[in-house]
């Protein structure tokens, strides 16, 4: 679906997209913002009836990158490290995640998905990409595959402005 522009020009990039696209695209992320927030309500939910959406994040992290000290996983998402460590408390709690001593100073620890949470994790994250799947069947191959790219530029692109 196009949007018609009406015209105004973007002042803070007069060689930019004008006003009205702008203002159509803030729209669609806002909506795109909300829905994605529902749905990790959901699919936390299918992890644990009380597990947040964050704690779910935490628990994804700790599947693809392996176990890390609580400062390396708040430093990993931009948080605080007490934010954090009431997360991984919770997880603990429920069995999900546990804490060793970390091999490379006694001092520390890491926290590690148990098998339970890696299981759990697994089978969320498989219902999470089917319902992805589901909504993009019907589009083609090259429209996927633009979707992505310009997901990813405008991730990094906000990636950067942060930095900035």
């Amino acid at each position: 679906m196009t949007t018609p522009t009406d015209g105004r020009r973007n002042s803070a990039n007069p060689g930019g997209p004008d006003e009205a696209a702008i203002e159509a695209a803030e729209e669609q992320l806002s909506l795109l913002w909300r829905r994605s927030r529902a749905s990790s309500y959901h699919f936390a939910r299918t992890v644990h009836p009380d597990l947040e959406p964050a704690a779910y994040g935490l628990l994804a992290i700790l599947l693809n990158e392996g176990p890390m000290r609580l400062t390396d996983l708040a430093a990993n998402i931009g948080v605080g490290k007490p934010s954090v460590s009431r997360q991984i408390a919770f997880l603990q709690e429920i069995g999900l995640v546990h804490k060793l001593d970390d091999p490379q100073d006694g001092r520390a620890q890491l926290i590690h998905l148990t098998d339970k949470g890696q299981e759990q994790i697994r089978a969320s994250q498989s219902a999470r990409k089917k319902a992805l799947d589901d909504r993009l069947a019907a589009w083609s191959p090259s429209d996927v595959r633009e979707f992505a790219r310009l997901l990813r530029k405008f991730g990094e692109d906000s990636n950067e402005a942060q930095t900035q």
